[in-house]
């Protein structure tokens, strides 16, 4: 590390040795982004040596974030490139996303813990009051005898009955687990900006309909769009989807609908 004057007074100088030694990256690597761009240093030696001032360490830390994010050389000097207002607007993208995948990764977490506790009593089919604990305030046997009186004579509740009868605390673990990795998905498509009739919304409706058919019925597109009827139609749906995130319930009926229209 060198001081050297400046017309602002004395400032810190770092060799590419410095340089490489305080941020584990080789000299190559240095030498490699100040002919891409990258980072030029902003100063050299008598003997024509780079110096690299605080200011190009600052933007080094800034390339190794965007690459730790996984962006390529070439985006990460476009991005630079682009002004701060565009790299704030990305770094703001960034950090929803990785929220996002945060609250997933808590649970997926949550659900490993669930299985580890199922497997002492693997075999055993949940109780009501089990049921109701592990997916919070919405109880799922609260409506039976409603659900009996308006479907109970079709196909569809015959299986969702016979399946749902047989499963373990394991198996609502994963079924929990697996509806709520569906609407991460949602949420982070709302949180994007991106419109419930594109292709990624279509994308979550389809993985929305093989749940329905792994786990309850045999679910076509059809009977998915009249499904999600009833997460705006009825309130009570709508109160326990909205609980993810507000709008969810709306968001989720627009995409299935645009989807299933579509096939």
């Amino acid at each position: 590390m060198q001081t050297t004057g400046a017309p602002t007074g004395t400032q810190t100088l770092w060799t590419v040795g410095e340089v490489a030694e305080l941020t584990r990256l080789s000299i190559r690597t240095l030498h490699h982004y100040d002919d891409l761009g990258l980072l030029r240093p902003s100063a050299r030696s008598e003997a024509n040596y780079r110096l690299y001032t605080p200011a190009d360490l600052e933007r080094l830390r800034r390339v190794l974030t965007w690459r730790d994010l996984g962006f390529s050389l070439a985006d990460i000097a476009r991005l630079l490139g682009a002004g701060a207002a565009e790299e704030r607007r990305a770094l703001e993208l960034q950090a929803t996303l990785l929220t996002e995948q945060l609250r997933q990764t808590r649970q997926k977490l949550s659900a490993v813990t669930s299985l580890l506790g199922a497997a002492r009593r693997e075999g055993a089919p949940m109780t009501r009051e089990e049921l109701k604990e592990m997916f919070g305030s919405f109880d799922h046997g609260q409506y039976e005898d409603e659900v009996q009186e308006r479907w109970g004579d079709t196909e569809a509740y015959g299986q969702s009955r016979a399946r749902t009868e047989k499963y373990t605390k394991a198996d609502w673990a994963q079924l929990k687990a697996e509806m709520e990795a569906i609407n991460a998905r949602y949420v982070a498509l709302m949180d994007a900006g991106v419109g419930p009739d594109s292709p990624q919304a279509a994308a979550a409706a389809e993985a929305q309909r093989a749940h329905f058919d792994r786990w309850y019925y045999d679910c076509s597109p059809q009977m998915l769009r009249n499904v999600s009827d009833l997460w705006v139609g009825d309130e009570r749906f709508t109160r326990n989807i909205d609980r993810v995130r507000p709008g969810l319930a709306a968001y989720q009926h627009a995409a299935v609908q645009a989807w299933a229209a579509e096939r």
